[in-house]
């Protein structure tokens, strides 16, 4: 029934093409993980009227942040190329793409962290401190457990988005569900190739979604 519905797939490559994409997102996500948490705790504990106020050093983390995160990820990942060849040794293939995966996403999901860290009710936060708790035992006993479900939350939105951006990145080379769609499906003409790769980053979306939703739940309190 898939077969007649899809008859020009190769079934192994279209196999290998999702495995490249899961890698590419997952190796990245990792890293946007604990970047975009150190730059949103930077920015928050920065911020006015917090424990390590500083207007300039926050001045300086926000711009940072706000760049990297307006340039469209396909300029990106052209201006990044010096910097992946020094990194990585070449410009192609899955392991190419990572800088740009990772550069591109962890400003996105430091600020999600920033706003889910301005969620947090000032009184507890007030409250560890009074009591004499230093800042090491207020960010990780107080600050990163009560926005746990923005943080799950944000990691869950950018996960999807970098799924997206996988299959950008695949159309100039860096392997993936976007360059099976592209190569074999758009390029010759085959729009049932181009259907089912989409078919499988769809998939790939609800999956993350599903899996982020379980998880934001158990751990909301609230």
């Amino acid at each position: 029934m898939i077969e007649t519905l899809f008859p020009n797939v190769d079934w192994e490559k279209a196999w290998e093409k999702t495995v490249e994409t899961l890698y590419m997102t997952g190796i990245s996500l990792v890293w946007i993980f604990i970047i975009g948490i150190i730059l949103g705790l930077l920015l928050f504990l920065t911020s006015e009227g917090n424990l390590w106020q500083n207007k300039f050093i926050n001045w300086i983390i926000s711009a940072v942040v706000n760049i990297f995160r307006s340039i469209p990820f396909v300029i990106l990942i052209v201006l990044l190329i010096p910097f992946t060849r020094v990194l990585v040794g070449t410009m192609i293939g899955m392991e190419a793409a990572l800088p740009a995966l990772i550069i591109g996403s962890a400003p996105f999901y430091a600020r999600m962290v920033e706003i889910g860290l301005r969620e947090i009710d000032k009184g507890v936060i007030e409250a560890a401190k009074a009591m004499g708790a230093k800042t090491s035992t207020i960010i990780f006993k107080v600050l990163l457990p009560e926005s746990m479900p923005a943080i799950i939350s944000g990691i869950t939105v950018t996960a999807i988005a970098l799924v997206g951006y996988t299959a950008i990145a695949g159309v100039i080379g860096a392997g993936g569900l976007g360059d099976y769609a592209y190569l074999d499906g758009f390029s010759r003409n085959q729009n049932d190739v181009t259907l089912f790769a989409t078919l499988l980053i769809l998939i790939i979306v609800f999956i993350i979604q599903f899996i982020g939703d379980i998880i934001t739940k158990k751990i909301d309190k609230r």
